[in-house]
């Protein structure tokens, strides 16, 4: 593995130029203006996989026009739905991409798929990518009804249109990890560069408090996985910190010479904020002072949550697309950006 960078190294930005410390968020990347609405919504139909709740947007370009999976609650489990969008705001939902399976012991009650290998770059189109001459996913998995029940694992998915999906055994699993990722795994990022592919998620230690930190894993033949000796790469804050409590749910991008790693913190009080941490070898971080998004003020949609990043760029525009839960845990997808929607 590469050496250790100094955590004060100078980073530098899209255009190769030095730009400050990563203790400050570089401009390009911020998106201060939020839509203050939900985009995608639950739908309240009885019965429907995303009756009660949506969660984990990850958006995309393709064929076009632009795409979203989502993770629908019914009440019993995740699954995984899309929707797509000419503008990037206004929604129309396609409906039940990945059902949960009665006959899998892996998916029987869940299956949550977050990331579709695209463009590495933070400021492309965002398409995806082929590989191996198909779309290649990653999905979550836990092993109980309800939501977000016992230790989850992380495996791979094989489409050649989107909405029929061939799914792999797990490729991680919490009890082959170390202390701070047995209690389960969560959210996967699979990004492929110079022929490696490096698979970010977050996990959870067992017993209480379950705080979350992310790690990597890396692979050359999508068989064998090694999980990076320097896990976890983004570790929880000290006391007081955005990230006590959790650091996770990962959205990993290139920027310039280095990569953007988006992700969620969680503090001691239970706020929930997206955040930004910079790094210039897909293994070392420094994290970046302050929110990226912040929540909200007194009945706003993400007054109590403004959580798991998504991020594409488009028209000049950068849009952060995060997961917002009102006070009432009205829990759907917002977006914010980087000029007023």
């Amino acid at each position: 593995m590469p050496p250790p960078i100094s955590r004060r190294s100078l980073l530098l930005a899209a255009g190769g130029t030095a730009i400050a410390p990563a203790a400050e968020i570089p401009p390009t990347l911020q998106t201060p203006h939020k839509i203050g609405r939900l985009v995608v919504a639950a739908s309240g139909k009885a019965g429907a996989f995303d009756e009660k709740a949506v969660d984990c947007p990850f958006v995309f370009r393709h064929n076009g026009r632009f795409h979203m999976t989502f993770i629908g609650f019914d009440g019993t489990g995740y699954q995984t739905g899309l929707a797509s969008s000419a503008n990037l705001i206004e929604w129309s939902p396609e409906g039940l991409i990945a059902a949960r399976d009665p006959g899998s012991d892996i998916r029987r009650h869940n299956v949550a798929i977050n990331w579709i290998v695209r463009e590495n770059d933070v400021f492309s189109a965002g398409n995806l990518r082929k590989i191996r001459g198909r779309y290649l996913g990653v999905y979550h998995a836990y092993p109980n009804p309800g939501y977000e029940e016992g230790p989850a694992v992380i495996g791979l998915c094989w489409s050649r249109d989107l909405h029929h999906w061939e799914f792999e055994p797990p490729a991680l699993r919490p009890e082959e990890g170390a202390p701070w990722e047995r209690g389960g795994l969560y959210k996967p990022c699979l990004v492929e560069q110079s022929g490696t592919f490096y698979l970010y998620y977050n996990a959870k230690k067992t017993g209480r408090p379950a705080d979350e930190q992310t790690g990597v894993a890396t692979s050359r033949d999508l068989r064998v996985w090694t999980r990076y000796s320097g896990n976890p790469i983004i570790r929880n804050g000290s006391a007081g910190s955005l990230d006590e409590r959790f650091a996770s749910d990962p959205c990993v991008l290139r920027f310039g010479a280095q990569w953007a790693v988006f992700y969620y913190s969680l503090d001691a009080k239970g706020v929930a904020r997206d955040r930004l941490a910079l790094s210039s070898d897909m293994f070392h971080t420094e994290k970046c002072d302050g929110a990226l998004i912040d929540v909200g003020g007194p009945g706003s949609v993400d007054e109590r949550y403004a959580h798991k990043p998504s991020v594409i760029r488009h028209a000049g525009v950068l849009y952060h697309f995060y997961c917002a839960v009102s006070k009432t845990n009205v829990r759907g997808i917002s977006v914010a950006a980087s000029r007023p929607l």
